[in-house]
């Protein structure tokens, strides 16, 4: 028996460490690429190349969708952030999704909003509209009334009311820098039509200063799980998303701030209300129609343009929503499992699919095993002592020394933090995550499984601050429904 449990061990140890090598090196080669890409950016004037294709942007009008769902204290921010967008053409589409809040009173009342009627052309199934409205002071700022369906369903009920080619999609706790459109356009603009989606940069503004939907403001705060938040944003876009998007590989672009071409969104019948990851599910349903009909197209990431959201401040909610996104992941997976390590579908069912199963999927629990196997092997005697030390060192460098690689690059780019203060408090927190965050996160994100085996479907609720709130203001909203 002892012999079977030696080779049992020694089996899955170096299993684990192979595991553990091959990311190392997957998420070592994700930055280099990153860097490289953001080095080409680094010298050019932003501010001037946002002039020089001013005039380009008047051919792509878009419309800026806001789905909300119990979100008074944040939504006037949201709309007047995107009312201050710097770009040509747009109209903006607050969609009410049978808030049980006063959503919809503070948006009529603090943008004088009147009912008008219009004839809407139901290109994608939504539930009924109840209303809509108009703004009198912003007469590009509508309000749609309609029943509950979901985030999913407000989002294809703003694309039918949409009459631009290209919508933005951004979260109702959400605020954009006023730049913001301009950059994530640009690879749209510049590609000729090759380019049919775009995401941003998505930031962390809980703690900043906010006021009338701008961000004033960006010293840190000082909560640790607000702080590793931020630390695990700027990870997973200033190295994963650059890196994936430069060879096309790129299954997620985040919902809370995305471009989209409205008309492939309508071929592949819009946002899926029938799964938890909507976002994701998007940006999948694009890849396999595009590879199905051997169109050549592209689904980019832009780390300039920042979108400014709120997070979760409690574990009961991070754990909810962490739960939620990798549910999301998994249904997204499996339904169209088959593109798989098939060659019909390109790089995507080749690459992409094939590491968004064995890092993104199924990588907590192969490293929540790696944890476990650490304190088996240490109580079980000298000779996986050495062995469980080495792992242990793997699993604390990695992730440790790729998310301070991953503030350098930010500070060094983008410089949303700015100050050496911040630098600091970010790189010494960075330094903590494999002591208590990721564990913790490992085990939420397992969880995933346990919901999806049991067919559980939950959107999860968020305690919404708002931006520009003060603490003792606190008010409760759901995220979605």
């Amino acid at each position: 028996m002892s012999t079977i449990l030696h080779y049992l061990m020694l089996f899955f140890g170096g299993f684990i460490s192979i595991y553990m090598i091959a990311i190392v090196i997957a998420y070592t080669s994700m930055l280099i690429f990153a860097f490289i890409e953001l080095r080409k950016q680094y010298k050019l004037d932003k501010n001037a190349s946002d002039e020089d294709y001013i005039d380009a942007f008047y051919y792509k009008p878009l419309s800026v969708i806001i789905p909300a769902y119990n979100e008074e204290v944040g939504i006037v921010d949201s709309v007047r952030s995107a009312l201050n967008l710097k770009y040509p053409q747009t109209e903006l589409i607050v969609v009410n999704d049978g808030s049980k809040d006063n959503t919809q009173q503070v948006v009529i009342e603090q943008f004088q909003m009147k009912k008008i009627h219009k004839v809407i052309n139901k290109q994608i199934e939504s539930k009924p509209i109840i209303q809509v409205y108009q703004s009198e002071i912003h007469h590009n700022l509508y309000l749609i009334e309609k029943e509950n369906g979901g985030k999913a369903d407000a989002l294809n009920a703003g694309i039918n009311f949409a009459k631009y080619p290209y919508f933005c999609s951004i979260d109702g706790d959400s605020i954009l820098d006023e730049k913001s459109l301009l950059r994530v356009m640009k690879p749209i603009i510049l590609s000729n039509e090759e380019v049919i989606a775009a995401g941003g940069n998505i930031r962390i503004a809980n703690g900043l200063d906010v006021q009338m939907g701008s961000v004033y403001q960006r010293n840190l705060p000082n909560r640790p799980l607000v702080l590793m938040q931020i630390i695990e944003y700027t990870r997973a876009f200033m190295m994963g998303r650059i890196a994936l998007a430069k060879f096309n590989l790129v299954l997620i672009i985040s919902g809370a701030f995305s471009v989209f071409a409205k008309k492939w969104v309508v071929e592949v019948g819009g946002y899926s209300v029938k799964t938890i990851g909507e976002d994701m599910e998007l940006v999948v349903k694009l890849h396999r129609y595009l590879q199905e009909n051997k169109l050549k197209k592209r689904i980019e990431f832009v780390p300039d343009p920042v979108c400014w959201t709120e997070a979760p401040e409690s574990l009961g909610i991070l754990r909810k929503q962490r739960r939620r996104w990798h549910q999301g992941l998994i249904e997204s997976l499996v339904k169209h499992r088959k593109m798989t390590f098939n060659p019909k579908y390109g790089k995507i069912g080749m690459i992409s699919f094939p590491y968004f199963w064995l890092v993104e999927c199924f990588g907590p629990l192969i490293e929540l095993g790696g944890y476990i196997y650490m304190v088996v092997a240490y109580f079980s005697g000298t000779f996986y002592f050495e062995f469980a030390i080495l792992l242990a060192l793997l699993f604390i460098l990695y992730g440790s020394v790729l998310s301070a690689f991953s503030i350098l690059m930010e500070t060094w780019s983008v410089n949303i933090y700015s100050g050496i203060n911040n630098f600091f408090k970010l790189i010494i927190i960075s330094l903590t995550e494999a002591f208590w965050y990721r564990p913790l996160t490992l085990v939420w994100r397992c969880e995933a499984f346990i919901q999806e085996l049991l067919g559980r479907k939950s959107w999860g609720d968020m305690k919404r601050v708002g931006l520009s709130k003060k603490p003792e203001q606190k008010k409760e909203g759901d995220k979605t429904k």
